[in-house]
């Protein structure tokens, strides 16, 4: 199995009181905080693949810009 990088646009700001947010703007809802920037940047990412990883269970349709190799024996 190959690994395949899920790449998402985040954008970080420092908040007046010293918490970090993070947001990753394709996918809504996907805006969280964190003590430090990495810590909020985390987080967004989980709740960009739940989103994700919803829509797909809901439509039961794989997203185009993910790929998925299918093997068959």
């Amino acid at each position: 199995m190959r690994n395949r990088n899920l790449q998402f646009n985040i954008e970080t700001e420092r908040e007046t009181d010293g918490r970090w947010i993070a947001e990753i703007p394709e996918i809504p809802g996907a805006l969280a905080y964190g003590k430090t920037e990495d810590e909020a940047k985390a987080s967004a990412y989980a709740l960009a693949l739940r989103a994700i990883a919803d829509d797909v269970e809901k439509s039961q349709a794989v997203p185009k810009s993910i790929s998925i190799d299918c093997l068959s024996t």
